[in-house]
C-alpha cells in the first residue's frame, strides 16, 4: 500500500470509527444522564455545523454565504437541513435512547439498500441479482438483530425498531437529495449549513438553552466528543480521505462505523451480543459491502 493510499485508508477508517464512537457517547448522555434526543440532536448539529463552516471558511477564503444567493439552492439547502439532517440525527438518537448505540447504528446502516431500491425505481429497471441478494441479506439480518433469533417476538422495543428504520430512511434522503447542490458547491459547505439549519429548526422544540439531564464532567466530555470528534472531525477526516482514495473505496471503508460501535459497546459499556445478533449484524454488513463493492 503506497503512502498516499495508506493515508487515505487511515483517514476513512479513523473517521468511521469516530462516527461509531459518537453513538456510544450519545448513549451515555441519553440513558445515563437523562438528556433528550431532541436536545442532543440540536446541540450536535449547531455545534458541528459551526465548526464545519469555520473550517470551510478557512480553507476557501471565508466565502461561506454565497450559497444563499441562489434562490433555488437556498431552498434545497433548507430542505436538506430540515428534512435530511433532522431526519437522520434525531431519529438516530431516538433509536439509541430506546435501545443502544450498536443496534441503532446497524439499523441505520441499512440505508444503502434503500438508496439501491430508490435508484432502481427512478431508473425504471428491475433490481439485479446482486441487489436482490443484498436486500435479502439486509432484511434477514434486521430480523435476526431485532428478534435475537426468536421468531414472533421483538427483542428490542417497537419504538426502537421504528426509529432505527426511520433513521435509515432519513440517511437515504440525506444521501440522495443534496447530490446536485454538493456538485455545484462543496460537501463541507453544504453539510455545515445543513447541520446549522437543522439544529436551529429543532431549537424551539428542544429547549436548547434549558439543557435537560445531569450535567457533570462526564456528560460535558461526552457532549464535546459527540460534537467535535464524533461529528465535525469525523466528517472532515472522511472527506479528506477522497483526496487519496476513490469515493467508492471510502464508502466501503465506512463499514467500520457499525463494527466499531459494536466493539465499543462491548469494551466500554459491558454489553453482550448473542450469536443471532452478531449474525444479523454480519448479514447487514455483507449486504452493504456487496452493494458498495458492486459500484467500485
Amino acid at each position: 500500500m503506497t503512502g498516499a493510499r495508506g493515508r487515505g485508508v487511515f483517514l476513512a477508517v479513523f473517521g468511521s470509527v469516530l462516527w461509531g464512537a459518537s453513538g456510544i457517547a450519545g448513549q451515555v448522555l441519553l440513558q445515563d444522564k437523562g438528556v433528550t434526543a431532541e436536545w442532543l440532536s440540536a446541540a450536535r448539529m449547531i455545534g458541528a455545523g459551526l465548526l464545519l463552516l469555520l473550517l470551510d471558511g478557512a480553507r476557501h477564503g471565508g466565502d461561506i454565504f454565497s450559497i444563499w444567493r441562489s434562490r433555488g439552492d437556498a431552498v434545497r439547502l433548507l430542505l436538506f437541513g430540515v428534512v435530511g439532517m433532522v431526519g437522520v440525527q434525531y431519529t438516530y438518537f431516538a433509536a439509541i435512547a430506546l435501545s443502544n448505540a450498536a443496534t441503532a447504528t446497524i439499523l441505520q446502516y441499512t440505508m444503502p439498500i434503500l438508496v439501491l431500491l430508490w435508484t432502481a425505481f427512478t431508473e425504471r429497471r428491475r433490481p439485479t441479482a446482486r441487489e436482490v441478494l443484498a436486500l435479502t441479506l439486509a432484511v434477514g439480518g434486521t430480523v435476526l438483530l431485532v428478534t435475537h433469533g426468536t421468531w414472533g417476538t421483538l427483542a428490542v422495543s417497537a419504538g426502537a425498531l421504528f426509529w432505527g428504520l426511520l433513521s435509515a430512511v432519513g440517511a437515504a434522503f440525506y444521501t440522495i437529495q443534496p447530490k446536485g447542490i454538493i456538485r455545484r458547491w462543496r460537501s463541507s459547505l453544504v453539510v455545515g449549513w445543513g447541520m446549522l439549519v437543522g439544529g436551529l429548526f429543532l431549537t424551539p422544540i428542544a429547549g436548547l438553552f434549558s439543557p435537560p439531564g445531569l450535567w457533570d464532567g462526564e456528560a460535558l466530555a461526552a457532549l464535546a466528543f459527540v460534537i467535535v470528534f464524533g461529528t465535525a472531525a469525523a466528517f472532515a477526516l472522511y472527506i479528506s480521505s477522497v483526496a487519496y482514495i476513490e469515493p467508492a473505496e471510502a464508502s466501503l471503508l465506512n463499514s467500520m462505523e457499525p463494527l466499531s460501535s459494536i466493539l465499543f459497546s462491548v469494551t466500554l459499556l459491558g454489553m453482550t451480543f448473542g450469536t443471532a445478533e452478531l449474525a444479523g449484524a454480519a448479514c447487514i454488513l455483507c449486504a452493504v459491502l456487496s452493494v458498495t463493492r458492486g459500484k467500485t
